[in-house]
């Protein structure tokens, strides 16, 4: 289901204007290497991938999970032995947050004498996992979570589209609804909640129904990571809930850390840095009366 073209791209509306940096990337005019940023699920690959269709180039990709310094060079060898017939190469690096300083130093001399067209895909925030001359020679492009209405438009196309179900099955739009609230804006996990309800529903003929998802989907699952943004975000957003006395805000936050596996203690300690700041107004006593009652930490439980 991966898009074939520009016009079956969904979502980013703001980095595919008419004019914009990645537009003109996707239709062969731009040059300029590119450090695409976002969550899972919201286009980062597919847009490389148009990169390469669009320009003609050659499209050689390595994981950071896989690729070494070695393997680096020798895609950058490559891609200068391809240069000198006049054939450029788009280099697409996923995950490039995983490459070392070694391993990200290897890229800057093909990258800044344009051997290579470095398209890099990161779900954590470059400003802290790609080193600076990297970042100096690249456009920073952040991609955000694809909206409701454009996880339908992707789930619809699925059930219809051949190189999808192709209408072998049909879903009730409650189930529809269901997938995209799933999703929470990650097209891949809708489509691969889609498959497993389509297998349960029972192949060719069937009907995905609310219940079906249910059976097939134990629960959504909870994005959060505990050494990158959203570790940081997300305790930041349930102390400006407490502090601002959302009620139903906070306790969001509070299950959204505990449930993917937080530490209660460091929600704890967090707490007790919010005791620490006094209300705007209220006697300077109250932060020794509020240490006169601390919190204990390894009693909270997230059962």
């Amino acid at each position: 289901m991966r898009p074939a073209g520009l016009d079956e791209v969904v979502g980013q509306t703001h980095l595919l204007q008419a004019g914009s940096p990645l537009r003109r990337l996707v239709e062969g005019s731009g040059a300029a290497s590119v450090i695409l940023y976002g969550p899972p699920g919201t286009g980062k690959t597919t847009l490389a991938s148009l990169i390469s269709q669009a320009t003609g180039r050659r499209f050689e990709a390595l994981s950071a999970l896989s690729a070494g310094v070695k393997e680096v060079r020798a895609v950058i060898d490559t891609a200068r032995r391809a240069a000198v017939h006049g054939e450029q190469t788009v280099l697409f690096i996923d995950e490039v947050h995983r490459f070392s300083k070694t391993q990200q130093d290897a890229l800057l001399a093909a990258v800044e004498n344009r051997v290579v067209l470095l398209v890099a895909a990161t779900t954590e925030n470059p400003s802290f996992s790609v080193v600076a001359p990297l970042l100096s020679r690249s456009l920073i492009l952040q991609l955000q979570p694809l909206s409701a209405q454009d996880i339908g438009t992707v789930v619809r196309r699925a059930l219809a589209d051949p190189r999808g179900l192709g209408g072998a099955v049909e879903a009730t739009d409650e189930a529809v609804e269901l997938l995209v609230r799933l999703s929470s804006g990650d097209a891949r996990r809708a489509l691969t909640a889609l498959e497993v309800a389509a297998e349960t529903a029972g192949g060719a003929g069937g009907t995905i129904t609310v219940e079906i998802i249910e059976q097939s989907l134990d629960k959504a699952a909870v994005r959060y990571d505990r050494d990158g943004d959203q570790h940081y975000d997300v305790i930041s957003a349930f102390i400006k809930s407490v502090r601002g006395s959302d009620v139903d805000a906070a306790l969001h936050y509070l299950a959204r850390m505990l449930v993917a596996g937080e530490d209660p203690r460091f929600v704890a300690r967090r707490l007790m840095n919010t005791k620490m700041s006094p209300p705007r107004g209220s006697s300077p006593r109250c932060c020794k009366i509020r240490l006169s009652r601390p919190v204990k930490p390894l009693r909270i439980s997230t059962g």
